[in-house]
């Protein structure tokens, strides 16, 4: 495992370069802030009394959904030490966050017990853990398996399908095949992956892509291969998908810190925007291609956009800054093993470098689950859930 001299000087590598972005002002979507995670399944109309409302959730992705499976792996991207999980009942586990994260937010919406990291389901006896669904996600992952590797250990999302695999394997023999497929038509398969192949590769000065491909051709290619892998998934039985978009990037502790000024900048966002539009254009695509299976596009970047657009809004008064971390904005370095996080969580945006806070991303689950149309096309989760095909 790397030193923790090597973990810092990496992070300071991680924390040169440049980049800005605008942000236009809209109108506020119609939208109640929830004030903590117990708020997220008490607001909505979840499975949470009557029992849940799909019988399992899968979920693949990186940092911003990884709760624990980079554990166990010799890597630079980890939260499995405090402060990560101040506000989380069990402490730290692995999430990038003080306490919940979007898809935990969305779980409890569901009426789902918290979902088992796959690291977890894979040490466990029995198979009882994974049949309510598993977590998959993990840090410094992206489309491409290259994607991260200034990380060392992470699980790229196609390895994380042949995890995906293994599980089914084992909960094969315990449903029956016939009982095991008509679960997984019911249950919702969360996907959001795409931020690192921008911020750990794209525009990484040790790759070469960016010197391979324009930004209109990587994302293209990001697309192909990402319509590949949701495929493979439908192949094993997937029938209904949540496709996170990327989350705009311009004005996280880190970019900031990046930027004389302190200001937003246009580079990251200026790479995104494009790459959203062509996964809308993918789920669409997929929905027709694909029979008796939906796929709904979750348009993150609208949301933190719409929250720092109007903070006050929503609760929050410090916007330029993480909770947690070293340096200008404290998101020079993020945040360290025992670092001393700012008492005042809740009124922050971000937790540290990269990161939201719980409250942000208890926000953003309600909004995924139960938003309009111009957050969760072409319904929401809650709607994805009661779908019938």
């Amino acid at each position: 495992m790397a030193s923790p001299k090597a973990m810092i000087l990496f992070l300071l590598l991680l924390a040169c370069g440049c980049a800005t972005a605008q942000l236009f002002p809209r109108p506020p979507w119609n939208f109640t802030f929830p004030t903590g995670p117990g708020d997220a399944a008490a607001g909505g109309t979840g499975g949470g009394v009557g029992g849940p409302s799909v019988p399992a959730m899968f979920v693949f992705g990186d940092s911003l959904t990884d709760n624990g499976n980079n554990n166990d792996l010799t890597s630079l991207a980890k939260a499995n030490y405090l402060p990560y999980g101040i506000d989380f009942a069990g402490g730290p586990t692995g999430r990038f966050s003080n306490g919940y994260t979007m898809v935990d937010a969305i779980a409890e919406l569901l009426g789902l017990p918290l979902l088992p990291s796959n690291n977890e389901v894979s040490s466990a006896d029995g198979n009882d853990g994974a049949l309510h669904g598993v977590n998959y996600a993990s840090a410094a992952a992206g489309i491409l398996d290259n994607t991260g590797q200034n990380f060392v250990g992470r699980i790229p999302f196609n390895e994380q399908i042949k995890n995906f695999q293994g599980t089914l394997d084992k909960i094969k023999g315990r449903l029956g095949a016939s009982k095991l497929s008509g679960s997984l038509g019911r249950s919702i398969f969360y996907v959001g992956m795409g931020s690192n192949d921008y911020l750990n590769n794209y525009l990484m000065p040790n790759y070469n892509t960016r010197n391979e491909y324009n930004g209109d051709q990587y994302s293209t290619l990001l697309v192909q291969h990402y319509t590949k892998q949701l495929t493979s998934l439908y192949n094993l039985g997937a029938r209904r998908f949540v496709i996170a978009g990327v989350g705009s990037m311009a004005c996280i502790p880190n970019m900031r810190a990046r930027n004389p000024r302190n200001m937003c900048s246009p580079d990251v966002d200026d790479l995104i925007v494009p790459f959203n539009s062509k996964v809308k254009g993918m789920v669409n695509t997929l929905n027709v291609n694909l029979p008796r299976a939906r796929f709904i596009y979750v348009d993150t970047f609208e949301m933190i956009s719409e929250v720092l657009r109007n903070p006050l809004n929503y609760g929050f008064s410090v916007v330029d800054r993480g909770c947690c971390g070293i340096g200008r904005n404290r998101g020079v370095i993020t945040c360290l093993p025992f670092l001393r996080p700012c008492p005042n969580r809740s009124t922050y945006i971000f937790w540290d470098a990269f990161h939201p806070t719980e409250r942000v991303n208890v926000l953003l689950g309600k909004a995924a689950y139960s938003g309009g149309t111009d957050l969760a096309y072409p319904m929401n989760i809650q709607q994805l859930a009661a779908w019938q095909p």
